[in-house]
């Protein structure tokens, strides 16, 4: 499935079917039976993940309940409409209901568990936990399996931006050559946080890369017989080289984007400035990008947190799907946004929670776009 990595539709819900168990993903693909050469046609070359870490709530964003009581819903009381006449989601993603003819939604995702490690696994491994075999994480496998034809690539198949996944191992039983590379060593603060003054910022002098290297090497005292994982711990050590000196860095480098794009994608919490440089790296050659969102696991005074991230969501996640398909990249790239599990219904407003939501892995929402997937759809209730 995996040797050149031209994953289509279904190919890419067979490997990932237990991430979606239970959520009748299969009814999408039969119900666009009649479109099955425009699928077989359509092949994708790219996967943007938008881990929305901690857990979003789907009732505050893409499975609104406007009539359900002040205890359900707190302040977000409407649904609006899209571009797509019967589907409505919350008045807190206005941006975002423009291009609902561009994405599907996944409504009613479950697998029951409320831990963030557990849910974490399984959604991202597509895995239920097994013992002690660790999966590795679905980001791993197309790099590992595509390791060969990525070689000399001017940036790594499998980038995290910012830090890879923090509740699991990532590369699980694949070991260190699955690993993502950490885009946190190359982008600064500055960058995610832009506004129009960033650029006129005066920069650090900068560290000096070839000294640090020979004292690496000075101080590598291995002979030529390194198992099998120290030379994967090398080789990423050289891919690290080639982002912060090499073709690579060029990808990394968000001034190369006129200010008027890194304006459109936003900078609140660097959300924007991250989907941006995810679809840099795409255009770069990147065949996986996971983009971690941390700050939705909000127990405590939930909608104060979530009136900052979700304008800050829906500015970012819209721009990037509007620029990928501006591109032509949209086809051949498929875009998921979703978290671990959903938040609880009932919001808790006693004390210490003042008005927080629990996690909730009994229903929760995914989006899916790109790559071949029919926009203008909502599975399951």
């Amino acid at each position: 499935m995996m040797a050149e990595f031209k994953i289509c539709r279904r190919d890419f819900i067979k490997f990932g079917a237990l991430s979606f168990s239970g959520l009748a993903l299969n009814k999408l693909f039969a119900d666009q039976a009649q479109e099955a050469s425009e699928a077989a046609a359509t092949k994708a070359k790219a996967v943007i993940q938008i881990f929305l870490a901690g857990g979003p709530c789907h009732i505050d964003t893409f499975d609104p309940k406007p009539n359900a009581g002040r205890e359900i819903i707190g302040p977000y009381t409407k649904a609006i409409p899209t571009n797509v006449d019967g589907i409505e989601i919350s008045q807190t993603l206005p941006l975002t209901a423009k291009l609902a003819d561009k994405y599907s939604i996944i409504r009613g995702m479950t697998h029951g568990d409320n831990s963030h490690e557990v849910s974490t696994y399984m959604m991202l491994s597509g895995m239920p936990p097994d013992g002690e075999l660790v999966y590795p994480s679905m980001g791993s496998v197309i790099s590992y399996l595509n390791r060969e034809k990525t070689k000399g690539a001017s940036v790594p198949a499998f980038i995290s931006v910012m830090n890879p996944y923090a509740r699991f191992d990532e590369s699980g039983f694949i070991g260190e050559s699955g690993r993502s590379f950490a885009a946190s060593g190359i982008i600064s603060n500055a960058d995610l946080n832009f506004t129009k003054d960033t650029k006129k910022t005066k920069r650090s002098k900068p560290i000096n890369i070839g000294d640090r290297r020979k004292l690496l090497e000075a101080l590598d005292t291995l002979d030529s017989t390194l198992t099998k994982e120290m030379s994967d711990i090398d080789s990423q050590r050289q891919m690290a080289y080639s982002m912060i000196v090499g073709k690579g860095k060029e990808a990394f480098d968000l001034s190369r984007e006129p200010d008027s794009v890194r304006e459109k994608y936003g900078s609140v919490r660097g959300f924007g400035q991250q989907l941006l440089l995810a679809r840099r790296l795409v255009e770069a050659g990147a065949t996986y990008v996971n983009v971690m969102l941390n700050g939705w696991d909000t127990h405590k005074k939930h909608f104060e947190a979530m009136d900052v991230m979700l304008p800050a969501l829906d500015q970012a996640y819209s721009a990037l799907l509007s620029e990928l398909s501006e591109r032509g990249l949209l086809k051949t790239t498929i875009v998921t946004l979703g978290g671990e599990f959903g938040r609880t219904p009932k919001i808790m407003y006693n004390s210490p929670w003042m008005g927080g939501r629990n996690h909730f892995g009994a229903a929760f929402s995914w989006v899916v776009a790109g790559g071949g997937f029919k926009g203008g759809n909502v599975v399951g209730q």
